[in-house]
């Protein structure tokens, strides 16, 4: 597991995950993953998002972690702070995609457990996401690691003719801290 301030010291490591991120998260969108996407995302799309990331890291309104097995990049996921100065001490897990191939071995889990790490030493008060809700398996990680539903917009999400709900988590990190 590597976290935004390792790979921002090694630009050659930075530049070489972007092909394997695209991988993955085109192969998950192709097998109809919810990750925000329709058609699967250019290479462009997938270089930008994990450059925001580690900008947004490295100013302490983010954070990046990517998964390796064996060197190579199985899974990542990042959140980023809320940009307004009301909801500044809050951020949003945006995106966590684990290639299929690894899928029921934890990696969702660990990185899951390490942005949520991440976003405590920051100062972040409360991590939210949104999922589809017909991504059953997403859902059960994020209640298993404590996160409740506050939201639910039903019907809300259109992929051709088919409609899947919105379902809105939020992890409450000021009840744990001491």
């Amino acid at each position: 597991m590597l976290g935004a301030a390792d790979l921002a010291a090694d630009s050659e490591r930075v530049a070489g995950l972007v092909e394997p991120a695209h991988r993955i998260l085109a192969e998950l969108v192709r097998a109809g993953a919810s990750l925000g996407w329709v058609e699967p995302p250019s290479r462009d799309e997938v270089s930008d998002l994990i450059e925001h990331a580690l900008a947004a890291a490295r100013t302490g309104d983010g954070a990046l972690r990517v998964a390796l097995v064996d060197g190579q990049l199985v899974g990542l996921g990042y959140w980023l702070r809320y940009t307004r100065p009301t909801n500044r001490p809050h951020a949003d897990l945006v995106k966590l995609a684990v290639s299929a191939a690894v899928h029921g071995r934890g990696i969702g889990r660990l990185l899951v457990t390490a942005l949520i790490d991440d976003a405590r030493r920051a100062g972040v008060e409360v991590l939210t996401l949104d999922s589809r809700g017909d991504n059953a398996n997403a859902l059960h990680l994020y209640r298993s690691l404590g996160f409740t539903e506050y939201g639910r917009l039903p019907d809300f999400v259109a992929v051709g003719e088919r409609r899947h709900d919105k379902v809105f988590y939020m992890l409450d990190l000021r009840r744990s801290r001491t």
